[in-house]
Order: C-alpha cells, then structure tokens, then sequence
C-alpha cells in the first residue's frame, strides 16, 4: 500500500519519494531531508486510514 522509493547515485544528491494508496504523495532530495522522509514514510505506515483497522476504537 506504501511504497518508498530512494535514488542515491554514488556522487550525487539523493533524492526519495513516499507514495500510499490513500493518496499521501511527499517527496525530497538532499541528505536530511531523506532521511527525515524515510523516518516520516515508516510512522505513516502504522498511521495509514488504509492499514489501521477500526475494530477495538471508540466513535468520535
């Protein structure tokens, strides 16, 4: 359902996009701002609409 892509060629500046069924579309490019991605993609995972079940949690 998500899918993480990281470009990083050897001498360049790396570049990552974070894409998800549910329509989150983020991208970025330079060292921190990939990481900070990748830290970002792997919370949205456990956070998703699309993965989180509704079953055990109280109406809002």
């Amino acid at each position: 359902m998500a899918w993480l892509h990281i470009r990083a060629p050897r001498g360049a500046t790396p570049t990552a996009t974070s894409t998800c069924l549910c329509g989150r579309d983020r991208s970025a490019v330079g060292h921190r701002k990939v990481h900070a991605l990748i830290a970002d993609h792997e919370a949205h995972r456990h956070l998703c609409p699309l993965r989180t079940t509704q079953e055990g949690r109280n109406a809002a």
